[in-house]
């Protein structure tokens, strides 16, 4: 049986005892099959990860006690995910591989063609928890409520580029290698695609970078995998350590 992970909002340190919420008892004591004296991962986002201790789980709750750091805390680059909500699935899967992926924040927008007029924040954090509990991270992204694009864009920070995957650009895939090192977010639009208004906008600002993510329009979920997927391969903590091989991408879940 694989590693089990599990992440906490309390702070982790060696002796200090920390309480389970009641789906965390029991996804250990009912689904796990794990009771007091075995030894499990956790991690709060901060502290790094820590092999930890069960003290009791059950249906109501539980409490573990953390033993001893088995790894270093590892935030993701400096790298946001804006995206139009599509339909609930796939946008699971958005937020899911995102977390995967190492954004270091999630934003929901609502364009001129988005499907979705509402979301529950509230499970896509769940989804994202999920995500960094089963690939071995030590941060989960926050996945912000959704607003409109507009609205976003009316107090963005301009040091802070975007890499606007444009569906318009069809054609031979980009390398982002001569882009700058910094904070950045990927911009992926609605499966209706983009109204001229927002066309005109976007274009219009200075700090937009378009880019093609190659000779087929991508859905909206496979666009949001492949964009991420070229900038943490060119700027992100994908890239190889001067002098070594180039690293090899494992296949995500």
């Amino acid at each position: 049986m694989g590693k089990i992970r599990l992440f906490l909002t309390h702070p982790l340190a060696a002796g200090q005892p920390v309480p389970l919420d009641a789906g965390q008892g029991h996804y250990l004591s009912g689904v796990m099959r794990q009771g007091p004296g075995d030894e499990i991962a956790v991690f709060n986002g901060r502290d790094g990860e820590w092999r930890a201790r069960i003290v009791t789980a059950g249906k109501r709750g539980g409490e573990v006690e953390p033993l001893q750091q088995s790894a270093p805390q590892q935030d993701p680059p400096d790298l946001w995910l804006v995206f139009a909500p599509i339909k609930k699935a796939r946008t699971d899967f958005i937020v899911e591989k995102t977390a995967e992926l190492g954004a270091a924040r999630i934003l929901p927008v609502q364009t001129d063609h988005t499907n979705a007029e509402r979301i529950r924040q509230d499970r896509l954090q769940a989804h994202a928890v999920e995500a960094a509990e089963q690939c071995g991270g030590t941060f989960v992204p926050p996945v912000d409520e959704l607003r409109p694009l507009s609205r976003l864009l009316d107090t963005w920070n301009s040091d802070r580029r975007i890499l606007w995957a444009d569906e318009a650009l069809v054609g031979p895939a980009q390398t982002l290698a001569a882009l700058s090192p910094g904070p950045w977010a990927v911009l992926i639009g609605p499966e209706g695609g983009w109204s001229m208004a927002e066309r005109d906008r976007l274009s219009a600002l200075p700090y937009i970078t378009r880019i093609s993510l190659g000779p087929r329009v991508l859905r909206a979920d496979t666009a949001a995998v492949a964009a991420l997927t070229l900038w943490q391969s060119a700027l992100g903590d994908w890239r190889a350590a001067p002098g070594t091989a180039a690293a090899t991408a494992m296949p995500i879940g």
